[in-house]
């Protein structure tokens, strides 16, 4: 299973978010599966079209996921996940 880490910030809107691990093959799978965890979680992560939504990225053993449109990158068995939301402001 994947393990998945998130920045703080995101626990703001999601009290008990906590590093967790997931069963999923590809990055579109982990969100789906985390959105049934903590309902609306994916509304933060991806627009409607399921696309990453630009202040967030998500590393994959510390690389940047290539496909933002689709999230089709994959994932194996052990995978370490950190998905990060941006914050803005001066």
């Amino acid at each position: 299973m994947a393990q998945v880490a998130f920045t703080r910030n995101l626990q703001r809107f999601f009290p008990d978010l906590e590093e967790t691990e997931v069963p999923a093959q590809t990055v579109a799978a982990l969100i789906q599966a985390l959105d049934q965890r903590w309902p609306k979680l994916s509304s933060y992560l991806v627009d409607d079209q399921g696309r990453l939504r630009r202040h967030v990225n998500i590393f994959v053993d510390e690389v940047i996921i290539r496909d933002r449109e689709t999230l089709s990158d994959t994932l194996h068995a052990d995978a370490k996940v950190f998905i990060v939301q941006a914050l803005s402001g001066g």
